[in-house]
């Protein structure tokens, strides 16, 4: 090959160099007003995707958030509006950054109605664990990995605890309520009305609050996410109007019987021993006055101080409690209060409704007709029933023996 052949080759390999590195140049260039027209236009659905320049969510002329002080980040509204629009379309990392800073901006809530209406995320915070997130997310954490396992698992213990109890030992108790002897007005219909109000609204809150926090772990799969919605919004909305009943007839509960549930002759023995119900003792339970220690430890420690932070937390949760700013914290810290002292509540009152059914005989039968037969008054409330027969208590007795057992069915 001569000199001049292989001379002219290699013009014409750079000549061909210099003209694809051009190409290559000019078809990876940012789109602008000059060069628009060598790229392609974007897809529909990508554009629609994007959010507005100091929007949320690309929602087109609506503005339900902007920044409204963004001294934080100088280069804000040329980031967003300039450059990085250019080469990174959709990214507003820059108002992001603010937002998580806690800059607040505007929104189509009144301010008195949602006194944290410009603010769209709470600030960051570091809680146990030294996790930083936002509030709100540590709120969350909390809900899922404390309160909803440990909680449902505490419920579900003493359900397991209490069906052992039952079927090791039985119904507590060797009379029914209407045997032996004349009949004892065990409670007024005036008590009678004021406890039932308050088992029924306590029975549809636990069922519901129960469904809100468990329901998407054992119902959910069952009846179909529609029903399960359709059937938790029914539930949220019968527990925010049953709340305020409940509050109401936990306070007539608690004026009623005190009087019958301060600390008493024998309690602390009744105590320490459980009333000899884990015993065999053919005796019975030991003697007690109309309430037992039990039954005052309920009334005390349920119906007392777990039902007053149920119930001062659950105003708060439904906007009742006056002069309380319904911020988000507020309510955050309203939820959890409610959802352990619910959990507690629920879990105390489950021995008192055991007691109260199945558990002891004849103890359904007194609250449900108000009266006892002597025997069974003189087997569970020795001191009581001594106190009535002694005149010291003007309970009223009926001439009318008691009803008569029925005989044993054959097997």
């Amino acid at each position: 090959m001569s000199r001049s052949t292989e001379l002219a080759r290699w013009i014409a390999g750079a000549a061909l160099a210099l003209v694809m590195g051009g190409a290559f140049a000019q078809a990876n260039q940012p789109a602008d007003s000059t060069t628009a027209g060598a790229r392609p236009a974007a897809p529909a659905a990508a554009a629609a995707s994007a959010p507005a320049a100091g929007g949320l969510g690309g929602i087109q002329g609506q503005n339900i958030f902007t920044i409204k002080d963004a001294s934080n980040e100088p280069d804000y509204a040329k980031q967003t509006n300039g450059e990085r629009a250019k080469v990174q379309p959709g990214n507003n990392a820059p108002m992001w950054r603010a937002v998580g800073a806690g800059a607040q901006g505007y929104t189509s809530l009144p301010k008195s109605e949602a006194p944290e209406a410009g603010v769209l995320v709470q600030p960051f915070v570091t809680y146990p664990g030294s996790r930083h997130t936002t509030a709100g997310e540590a709120w969350r954490q909390v809900r899922n990995n404390w309160l909803i396992p440990y909680g449902g698992s505490l419920v579900l213990i003493v359900l397991g605890a209490l069906a052992i109890f039952y079927f090791a030992r039985g119904p507590l108790g060797h009379s029914d309520a209407l045997d032996g002897g004349a009949r004892i007005e065990r409670f007024t219909p005036f008590e009678r009305a004021a406890h039932w109000a308050n088992a029924i609204a306590f029975s549809i809150l636990a069922i519901s609050g129960l469904v809100m926090a468990f329901g998407k772990f054992f119902l959910l799969p069952l009846i179909g996410g529609q029903l399960f919605g359709w059937l938790t919004y029914a539930l949220k909305n019968l527990h925010n109007f049953v709340g305020p009943l409940f509050v109401v007839s936990l306070i007539i509960i608690f004026v009623t019987f005190l009087r019958d549930n301060f600390p008493r002759k024998g309690d602390m023995r009744w105590a320490l021993r459980l009333g000899g119900m884990l015993s065999r003792d053919p005796n019975g339970e030991l003697p007690s006055h109309r309430f037992n220690a039990g039954e005052k430890l309920v009334f005390w420690g349920g119906v007392l101080l777990l039902g007053f932070f149920v119930t001062t937390s659950g105003l708060v949760l439904d906007k009742l409690w006056p002069a309380i700013t319904y911020d988000r914290q507020a309510m955050q810290y309203a939820h959890m209060v409610h959802a352990v002292s619910t959990m507690l509540m629920i879990v105390v009152f489950l021995g008192h409704i055991y007691i109260g059914t199945i558990g002891m005989r004849g103890a359904y039968t007194a609250m449900r007709r108000g009266w006892v037969g002597e025997a069974w008054a003189k087997e569970h409330h020795a001191y009581w029933y001594d106190d009535i027969r002694a005149g010291k208590i003007p309970a009223e007795r009926s001439t009318q023996p008691a009803v008569p057992a029925e005989p044993a069915r054959a097997a």
